[in-house]
C-alpha cells in the first residue's frame, strides 16, 4: 500500500509534509511556539552536544515533523552513552540499516526470544532484569523479537495494519471517498502519513479502533524507537514494581498511551524535567513526553 519514500520525498526546510510552503499566520506562530519550547530547546542543546545539527533533524516549520517529533522525539535526549538516529524520520532500509551498523547492537536470549539493542541499552535491560528476578519478577519481550530491533519494513507493514482497515471504516462510513481513499493508500510514506494526520484533526482517526491517533497506536514507517534500538515492549507493563525498576535503569514510558512501550534514556528520573521532558498520566502510568509549553495532560 505505502510506497516507499525517497530521498526526493523528504519535506524541504520550511514546507509542510507535503513539499508546499508553510503558509503564514497560525502555522508561523505554531513554529515559533514550538522553537521556544522546553523541549525543542533541550532537543537542540542536545543534537549540538553530539556535533549534529538540529534544524535537519525537525524543521520547526514543517507540522508534520512537528508531530513526529512530539510523540517520539524523546529518545534525542537520550545520555550520550548510546547513538540517536542522525535524522527524525528513516526513508529507506538502506539508512536504518547504516545507522543500526554505526550505533552497533548486541542480543541477549530471554527464554527463547532474541532481543537486540545497543550494548548500553541491552545492558541495561538486563541489570533491570535480574533486580526484578531477585524480587519474584520478571521483565520479558511482547512480541517476540520485535519487542526491541526492529528493520523499516517492519514499521511499514506495522503503519499498513492501522491504515487499510481505518480508510476501509471511514470509506464506508462515508467520511473518505472512494478516490481518496485510493489516493491515500498509493502515496509516499512520508504524504502519506501527512495526509492521513489531517484526516484525523477532522475527527477520524486512524488507530486500530478509530478513537486515537495512530501516532499513538503505531509509529510512522521510519519514526520508530526501535529503529533506534533504543525501545523495548514488555509484557509486564502493568505492573508497577516492574515499571520502577525499569525507571531506576534509564527506562521509562515515553509514547503516550503505548503502554508496554519503553524508551531508555539513561538518567535518573529527577534529570528528566532538564532535559525538556513533562509529565503526562494516563491512569497509574506516568509518561515522560515532550513539553511543548501550551499542552497539559
Amino acid at each position: 500500500m505505502t510506497r516507499q519514500a525517497t530521498d526526493d520525498s523528504r519535506p524541504r526546510a520550511g514546507a509542510d509534509a507535503t513539499g508546499r510552503a508553510a503558509p503564514d499566520g497560525h502555522t508561523a506562530d505554531e513554529a515559533a511556539r514550538f522553537g521556544s519550547s522546553p523541549f525543542y530547546i533541550a532537543f537542540a542543546r542536545a543534537l549540538r552536544q553530539r556535533g549534529m545539527r538540529p534544524e535537519l533533524l525537525c524543521e520547526p516549520a514543517d507540522p508534520c515533523a512537528r508531530r513526529l517529533l512530539a510523540e517520539y522525539g524523546a529518545m534525542f535526549v537520550a545520555d550520550r552513552s548510546v547513538a540517536v538516529p542522525p535524522v527524525c524520520v528513516f526513508q529507506n532500509e538502506d539508512e536504518v540499516s547504516r545507522f543500526q551498523r554505526q550505533a552497533g547492537s548486541r542480543a541477549a536470549d530471554f527464554d527463547g526470544v532474541k532481543v537486540e539493542l545497543q550494548p548500553a541499552v541491552l545492558d541495561a535491560l538486563l541489570a533491570a532484569r535480574e533486580d526484578a528476578r531477585r524480587e519474584g519478577l520478571d521483565i520479558t519481550p511482547r512480541g517476540g523479537a520485535e519487542a526491541a530491533r526492529r528493520d523499516f519494513a517492519d514499521t511499514v507493514r506495522l503503519w499498513e495494519s492501522r491504515v487499510r482497515p481505518a480508510l476501509a471504516h471511514w470509506l464506508e462510513a462515508g467520511r473518505v471517498s472512494a478516490e481518496d481513499a485510493e489516493r491515500i493508500g498509493s502515496l509516499a510514506s512520508g504524504e502519506q502519513v501527512a495526509r492521513i494526520l489531517e484526516l484525523e484533526s477532522c475527527g477520524c482517526f486512524f488507530s486500530k479502533d478509530f478513537s486515537k491517533s495512530i501516532l499513538q497506536s503505531v509509529a510512522a514507517p521510519g519514526a520508530s524507537q526501535h529503529l533506534a534500538l533504543l525501545a523495548f515492549d514488555v509484557v509486564e507493563f502493568t505492573d508497577a514494581r516492574v515499571r520502577s525498576i525499569l525507571a531506576r535503569h534509564g527506562w521509562f514510558q515515553t509514547v503516550r498511551s503505548d503502554l508496554p512501550h519503553f524508551t531508555y534514556l539513561g538518567v535518573r528520573e529527577e534529570e528528566l524535567p532538564g532535559l525538556g521532558l513533562r509529565l503526562a498520566y494516563h491512569g497509574e502510568h506516568v509518561f515522560w513526553v515532550p513539553d511543548l509549553g501550551d499542552e497539559g495532560d
